[in-house]
């Protein structure tokens, strides 16, 4: 990885992508420190502290702390980041947008400016549930339709405007935009995460002692970053044969290629979608500001993650049972609307290709469903197992940081991707150069 980005530098035509991406970067990074005029900004900090669930935990994660800080960028690109989700379930039930999908360059613009203007409504509604539900306990520093209206345009024009950086980054940079401007979120929080682990753990205990559970915390971040890089990478090729074709008197041989089934299909969806559905009751009476009384304050427990795997409540750990099943459930769904069997079945019929052994059709299609759901299962397993960790530890030992499975599978995926594009950019300008000679 070091040799790639080392050889990249010596380009110039990458190294200006590198420098450019830095730059924005650099951008976003200051404006995460930008307060919002006419709020308070200790506001939230004291807010936060008073909370006992973790439900905007992962809020503050994917915004680098600018919601906590309440800066001009505090909704950042959580509001693209929903409307994508919603604009690709939505291909599935509107065959308008299906038929976009479909129609190559296009129809692909036409979805992105379609997501734009979602992202754009999404950050008016959440700026003005801010503005309005927060103010009214003391975030504004004067309750007033102006400074409402203020609010709502600064936090609103913040997360257009970090949606632009992510087009720039992915058009003049390195990498995709959008998922660079979250990880550089993600990123900037995991040194504070690393510090409290240690001065939890290691700071001020005995000598045998800290320096084991140094080795512990290394061990175990090492070893969830290595089953994040497998899953990402692994895959099952199967093999397909193209039958021999006559062109005039010629015949021309046949071909073998393969079908690259990715072991963990759906990425990290299925995580995002199960904590979504687990949170969103948490989040909604937490803004309400009721915590409920009776059976919906145990619902509630019960919901949230800061009581799961916690010995001196067992009975909540009920709902870590729920998130691995939805889990299960989102990898299989969401990999069942971006990848269909049948329709691949049909396209190798008619480009003349099959699946040695495999009859050409439905059998090929039946072939290609069992062998997927085989594989969803064990994508399914590893993607609980790297979700899963952050809550047993946090549980048991009361480790609690703001990046989990959920961060680190986003973090290690798109640096992976990055340097692939990279090595792709420079290996296509090798053979430009060659070329040329």
């Amino acid at each position: 990885m070091f040799e790639t980005v080392k050889n990249a530098f010596k380009v110039k035509e990458i190294r200006n992508r590198i420098l450019f991406t830095l730059a924005m970067l650099v951008i976003i990074r200051f404006g995460s420190e930008l307060p919002v005029p006419g709020v308070d900004r200790n506001y939230f900090q004291n807010w936060f502290a008073q909370q006992t669930g973790d439900a905007f935990s992962l809020v503050d994660a994917f915004t680098g702390g600018s919601f906590l800080n309440m800066s001009v960028l505090a909704l950042n690109i959580t509001p693209y980041i929903t409307s994508s989700i919603i604009i690709q379930l939505l291909t599935i039930a509107i065959p308008k947008l299906e038929e976009m999908q479909r129609e190559g360059e296009e129809g692909r613009k036409m979805l992105v400016s379609i997501t734009r203007y979602v992202t754009i409504a999404l950050a008016l509604i959440e700026g003005g549930a801010m503005a309005i539900g927060f103010g009214r306990q003391g975030l504004l520093e004067e309750f007033n339709a102006l400074n409402i209206i203020m609010v709502i345009a600064v936090l609103t024009a913040g997360s257009a405007f970090l949606m632009w950086i992510g087009e720039q980054i992915t058009d003049k940079g390195i990498g995709n935009g959008i998922s660079i401007v979250l990880i550089i979120n993600i990123i900037s929080r995991m040194p504070q995460d690393m510090a409290s682990l240690f001065n939890q753990f290691v700071i001020g205990k005995p000598v045998a002692f800290a320096t084991l559970a140094a080795v512990i915390i290394i061990a175990i971040i090492a070893a969830m970053v290595v089953l994040v890089i497998l899953l990402n990478d692994a895959e099952r090729r199967i093999p397909v044969q193209y039958a021999r074709k006559i062109q005039g008197r010629r015949q021309i041989g046949s071909s073998q290629s393969s079908i690259p089934l990715k072991v963990n299909t759906a990425g990290v969806m299925p995580i995002i979608f199960a904590s979504s559905i687990m949170e969103f009751p948490v989040i909604i009476s937490t803004l309400a500001n009721y915590q409920g009384t009776g059976w919906w304050s145990e619902v509630l427990r019960y919901l949230s993650s800061t009581y799961w795997c916690n010995p001196s409540y067992p009975k909540y750990s009920i709902g870590l049972v729920v998130y691995i099943l939805l889990l299960i459930f989102f990898a299989y769904f969401y990999t069942s609307i971006t990848f269909n069997p049948l329709e691949v079945s049909d396209n190798l019929k008619k480009s003349g290709g099959f699946i040695p052994g495999i009859r050409p059709g439905k059998p090929t299609s039946d072939y290609l469903n069992r062998l997927l759901n085989y594989i969803i299962f064990i994508g399914a397993v590893g993607l609980t197992i790297v979700g899963v960790l952050p809550f047993f530890f946090r549980g048991v030992f009361n480790a609690d940081v703001s990046f989990g499975g959920t961060s680190l599978i986003i973090v290690v995926s798109v640096v992976l991707e990055t340097i692939k594009q990279v090595e792709s950019m420079m290996l296509v300008r090798n053979y430009k150069a060659f070329l040329t000679e």
